[in-house]
């Protein structure tokens, strides 16, 4: 099995619009790692991510804005030779994406930061309270550098996916 770089932007970008959960790797004051499950809204280079207003993301995140955001698509373990263990691999695509956190607290950039997470996972229209959205804290985040890699593809060659 094989693993292919994905190198075409728009091809990154339909990974992530494809999976319906990210994982966002951050780190507490000692550098630990720390790594949470998240829904999110991708457009135009950023990705869009909503929590409560504290906590101790929210607590790490002021002290060290950097994170890494990771998308997997849905995997199936494949393999070359059911008889060789080293031939079995999961078959997905994932992206990496690293940017920094920058909270928005403008009212209406709030809606419409919930409006493109909703898009994500629904074709619906929504409306949100006024508690709901002063009591939600959004993580706006532009991506700086994107990396992409299809897993368990057939052959033996490695090569590029343009």
């Amino acid at each position: 099995m094989r693993t292919i770089s994905v190198e075409n932007l728009n091809r990154i970008k339909d990974i992530i619009k494809s999976c319906n959960i990210c994982y966002v790797g951050i780190a507490d004051h000692c550098g630990t790692p720390y790594v949470l499950p998240m829904n999110f809204g991708y457009k135009e280079g950023v990705i869009y991510l909503h929590s409560a207003q504290e906590g101790s993301s929210i607590s790490m995140l002021e002290m060290n804005p950097n994170i890494c955001i990771t998308f997997c698509t849905d995997t199936k373990l494949v393999w070359q030779n059911e008889e060789v263990a080293c031939s079995y691999r999961m078959k997905c695509e994932s992206a990496i994406c690293h940017g920094k956190v920058v909270f928005e607290e403008d009212f209406d950039e709030k809606v419409k930061a919930l409006n493109i997470i909703m898009s994500q996972y629904s074709a619906r229209e929504f409306s949100y309270s006024v508690p709901s959205v002063n009591n939600v804290k959004i993580w706006k985040v532009a991506i700086d550098k994107y990396s992409a890699k299809v897993f368990g593809a057939p052959g033996k060659k490695p090569s590029v996916l343009i």
